[in-house]
């Protein structure tokens, strides 16, 4: 093996033919053009033209002359052999009987087309040039993807390729110097910017004495409690880092992506390792470490005061008021009955009184109100009424925020710190809200039992109307006495809401910054606009785009009307008017299809077909068909380091995947399966980047087995989520009673195409509306095309998430469970004639999408589009701050009117009368999405099925991990399926393509995960095995990483 990153047989597979040419790198590099046939010409000889072809192509294929140049696949030759005219192309073999000849015919071909040699001095320097540039800027591609970017220059610009030994040490030399020009730059700015500052970050490795780890690994951790004084410790941790000021190092020079890498190295080494690391390394990693950290401080920050607010205190008072109002409802409904027997009595006497036209007798309406109850009774009634049902929609409000107030205590650890935060910082819209937050300190250190705090020391504009009565009327205060508790707990709850729709925000932040400033404009937007909207198909004159679109919307109107009036009686839909004037619309129940003898006697006989297996043996094999677990590279340079990394790999992968933990698969008497070697490897080796990259090998090969092409060709996709309980301490999941009960969980959002492969995952905490996520998850993904339409369930709904897909080419596809209450719309250009006159669907067709306003705001929308099509900005960040919790912003309500018209596309597409193909395509993606989540659980079947994750990366680390055994599981079966099929059609069996679209890789009878035991008897020598060491270190590996809440 020449260098370590290549194995001995990508080494071997180096300027030569390892696989047969597919028929578009045949039309690509071996088709002869009218210059190639006039060189070629020039030849005597069949053997010799077809001789000088292969060379000629071969050189364009591979990149170099092969020493024989008749070692090449023999369709290659019969193909040229075709073009030429040639019929017998056996001749061929006659090329090489004059050794001069091919070397000859090369040194032609290299002078005809400009070939140059691997030591030409001019090439030389711009394939330097070249190599240096991207292994500077594209660290994260590793050694191997660098070479073979490095062989795709060399081809592209006609220099012959060089041995494989020496191309692979010159890319290793080049990521070496990268490596040290990284070091070298950070260490000199982190000292210009204050000579003192490595030596003080060099001091976070020390151990405190007393403390059980250093002052790096404190800062390392994240907190896990939700509570103020967990908040607290959280800002300190802010403020210990903050307190560094890396702020001052100047690093923009240098790519993120490499700051990026080397602050994951060094957060995956240990303090004494980064201790013994020599200078300028272990400066520059400690630099990228702590700038990491400043940005993550923050976030876990704000990410615990978000669930605090939701949880402790929100949710807290929410359940204590609707507690004390259910425990009034006995009292409530005894008084009701009372009043509302009197009143029907009343109500009748007055009747009868006016019937009879004679005047009012009180006495005898008392009367006949008393023989219901006595007046006390009445009038007790009455008032308990009066007292226990709201005046107005903002009496429960009112009473929730008063009981918010009561919940200061929760919040007064944290409020000097959060106030004093040089962290957060406000769009106009928010910054009254942060200088009230910033006055914050002051108030909780006032003592107000002495001094009362006055309405004219706190921000009347910070107290809505539901705040009111409980931050200026507190009975237990003095007259015009303001409620500290209650207003401090008021500013607190508009920065929530501040904080979630953006107005508020934090840097540095990779999660709670300001999305604003991260949407491309001016000379950035300019550079790109171009390539954008010829990518996404999008016009920069608006009324051009929507003069299409809306024209598109017209006529499918018509369309679906024409459709309905064939359909006659036998339409899928109706449309009912109703007593109000509004019209409404029936949808036939979509039934399930039939399923013909001929395909549940081909699913039982292929599902009797298919192997047995364990699932470490699975992954084995299908690693021999794609080398998938070659992805996974060291953290530090991209390379594979060690021996056997495949198998210390399926151990982990199956750990993780089954949610076992590592004991079940330790084995020390195997070096790859030890403890320590399975340790290193999940810190080093396992990770978001490798899990990516090595699915990505999973979802090139399923999409070449043949049978796929009966399922799909990728272009639709689903996406859902599957949701997990985490019984561990942590603020990385959320509450949500439907699916967690009493604890909290997080959801596994995951992107499946038709081909029945995972394209795409993501790990949010609780239960969200999946539509603030979707289009992150959609945005990157692991591979496979990108799919032109995606089916979700009905929670991912809002016409403006309808706009935003659009925009970016996707067509979303929403199963409505409300349909017959979606509201349709119609729409025309300003100045044309108003869209209408729809037939027996006008009815429906009530609503107008206001276009002025999409055109309005064409050019930020463009704007938004290209930023999200670049990886500018999150989606979510954009969708909360655009929707402002049901108060959209202008550019919000303009996506809004955009998304009205692709919503009724689509809602047009699911009611057409005469054909349910659309709505059945919708249903079975899902369908199948639900059939991989039941698989998904099979595999995870550890600890109940519950993730035992403290921290973010690790939900993402493990999740991950079963996405891609899933993504294994799916191509294994599919492989052995497409046998199946043709070993049943060798046996002469009629097999129906209709039957085999309806085959599905995601059965597992066949598949083991539970492991298996062994029975070898062994008697410890003294009659007992020897006890632990209750203080070795990894002795609760597979523990929970936090106690239970």
């Amino acid at each position: 093996m020449p260098v370590e990153f290549l194995t001995d047989e990508q080494a071997t597979a180096f300027g030569s033919f390892a696989d047969e040419p597919t028929r578009p790198e045949l039309e690509r590099f071996f088709f002869l053009d009218d210059e190639d046939r006039k060189l070629i010409a020039k030849r005597r000889g069949d053997h010799n033209r077809l001789g000088f072809a292969l060379q000629m192509c071969t050189v364009r294929y591979i990149g170099l002359f092969l020493e024989d140049p008749l070692a090449v696949p023999w369709p290659v030759v019969e193909h040229l052999a075709a073009q030429l005219e040639i019929e017998d192309a056996s001749q061929i073999k006659r090329y090489t009987e004059r050794q001069m000849t091919a070397y000859e015919h090369a040194w032609e071909i290299r002078e005809a087309y400009g070939y140059h040699l691997y030591e030409d001095h001019a090439q030389g320097r711009k394939f330097r040039a070249f190599l240096h540039g991207r292994a500077w800027t594209a660290h994260a591609e590793g050694p191997k993807a660098l070479f073979d970017h490095s062989v795709g220059w060399l081809r592209r610009n006609r220099v012959l390729l060089p041995g494989v030994s020496v191309l692979a040490r010159e890319v290793a030399e080049v990521r070496r110097i990268a490596e040290e020009r990284l070091h070298t730059t950070v260490a000199k700015e982190v000292r210009r910017a204050d000579a003192a500052l490595p030596g003080d970050l060099v001091a976070t490795l020390k151990t405190p004495e007393g403390k059980r780890y250093s002052e790096l690994e404190r800062m390392r951790r994240p907190p896990t409690r939700t509570t103020g004084t967990a908040m607290k410790g959280a800002l300190q941790r802010v403020e210990d880092i903050a307190a560094f000021q890396l702020g001052r190092v100047k690093l923009d020079k240098i790519p993120p992506n490499r700051l990026s890498a080397l602050a994951r190295y060094g957060l995956g080494t240990k303090a004494a390792k980064l201790e013994r690391a020599s200078e300028p390394k272990r400066t520059a990693m400690l630099t990228a470490v702590m700038r990491h950290l400043e940005a993550k401080a923050i976030d876990d920050a704000l990410d615990l005061f978000e669930i605090l607010m939701a949880t402790r205190l929100i949710s807290a008072a929410k359940r204590s008021t609707d507690k004390q109002r259910l425990s009034t409802l006995p009292q409530l409904e005894k008084a009701s009955r009372l009043v509302a027997r009197a009143a029907t009595v009343f109500i009748e006497e007055l009747e009868i009184i006016e019937q009879s036209g004679c005047d009012v007798d009180v006495a005898a309406l008392w009367a006949a109100l008393e023989e219901v109850a006595p007046r006390a009774a009445l009038s007790s009634a009455a008032v308990t009424v009066v007292s226990l049902v709201p005046e107005d929609d903002i009496t429960a409000e009112t009473a929730l925020r008063s009981a918010l107030a009561l919940r200061y205590n929760t919040v007064k650890p944290f409020l000097s710190l959060l106030g004093e935060s040089k962290a957060l910082d406000a769009a106009p819209a928010g910054r009254r809200i942060l200088t009230g937050v910033q006055r914050l300190p002051a108030l909780s250190r006032r003592k107000v039992g002495e001094k009362p705090l006055l309405p004219r020391e706190v921000d009347e504009k910070l107290v809505p109307a539901h705040w009111r009565k409980a931050v200026y009327a507190n009975a237990d205060l003095p007259q015009g006495a303001v409620d500290r508790d209650a207003y401090v707990v008021c500013v607190l709850e508009q920065l929530f809401g501040a904080l979630r729709r953006r107005d508020v925000f934090a840097s540095p932040s990779h999660r709670w910054a300001d999305p604003r400033a991260r949407l491309l404009a001016g000379k950035r937007w300019e550079a790109v606009r171009e390539d954008v909207l010829a990518g996404l198909s999008l016009d920069e004159d608006a009324e051009a785009h929507l003069r299409e679109l809306t024209a598109v919307l017209d006529a499918t109107w018509r369309q679906m009307a024409e459709r309905l009036e064939e359909a006659g009686p036998d339409a899928k839909i109706s449309i009912e008017v109703q007593p109000n004037g509004r019209a409404k619309l029936n949808v036939e129940k979509l039934h399930a299809l039939g399923e013909p003898k001929s395909l549940k006697w081909l699913r039982e006989r292929v599902e009797k077909m298919l192997p047995k297996i364990d699932l470490p043996d699975l992954l084995f094999e299908v690693h021999g068909w794609t080398g998938f677990l070659d992805a996974f590279v060291h953290l530090g340079d991209g390379r594979t380091r060690m021996k056997d990394l495949p198998t210390s790999m399926v151990a982990l992968l199956v750990s993780e995947a089954c949610n076992i933990g590592m004991t079940p698969v330790i084995n020390p008497g195997y070096e790859a399966l030890t403890r320590s070697r399975l340790v290193h490897v999940d810190q080093y080796y396992l990770r978001a980047d490798t899990i990516a990259a090595a699915n990505a090998a999973l979802i090139e090969a399923q999409a070449r087995v043949p049978i796929v092409e009966f399922w799909g060709k990728g272009l639709l996709a689903s996406v859902d989520g599957l949701r997990f309980v985490v019984p561990t301490r942590t603020i990385n999941a959320a509450p949500s009673p439907k699916y967690f009960a009493k604890k909290k969980g997080i959801t596994w959002l995951n992107a499946i195409n038709d081909q029945v492969i995972g394209i795409g995952q993501m790990v949010v905490p609780g239960t969200p509306r999946d539509s603030l996520f979707i289009l992150d998850a959609l945005l990157n993904l692991d591979g496979g095309v990108k799919p032109e339409m995606v089916a979700t369930d009905n929670a991912s709904y809002s016409d403006m998430v309808f706009g935003i897909f659009k925009m970016l080419g996707y067509r979303f596809s929403p199963r409505f469970k409300d349909l017959e209450d979606q509201r349709f719309w119609k729409a025309s250009m300003p100045g044309a004639e108003a869209a209408g006159r729809y037939g027996p669907l006008e009815a429906i067709a009530r609503n107008k999408v206001n276009v002025k306003k999409v055109i309005t705001h064409w050019p930020d929308m463009l704007r938004v589009a290209g930023s999200l099509v670049t990886n500018q900005v999150r989606a979510y960040d954009l969708l909360r701050m655009f929707g402002r919790e049901g108060h959209p912003t202008p550019l919000g309500q303009a996506f809004a009117e955009y998304g009205r018209i692709a919503k009724t596309l689509h809602l047009l597409a699911v009611v057409d009368p005469m054909d349910d193909t659309y709505r059945r395509q919708m249903h079975k993606q899902l369908t199948v999405q639900e059939s991989r989540h039941k698989l998904a659980r099979e595999i995870c079947h550890g600890k109940k099925g519950t993730i035992h994750q403290a921290y973010r990366d690790g939900m993402e680390d493990q999740l991950g991990s079963l996405g891609l055994v899933l993504n294994a599981v799916v191509l294994w079966t599919t492989r052995y399926i497409d046998a199946a099929l043709a070993q049943l059609r060798a046996e002469g069996h009629e097999i129906r393509d209709e039957d085999v679209a309806r085959l599905s890789p995601l059965k597992h009878k066949n598949l083991n995960v539970l492991g298996r035991y062994s029975f070898a008897a062994s008697q410890p020598v003294d009659g007992l095995r020897p006890l632990r060491d209750p203080d070795a270190p990894g002795l609760d590996d597979d523990e929970d990483d936090g106690a239970e809440d």
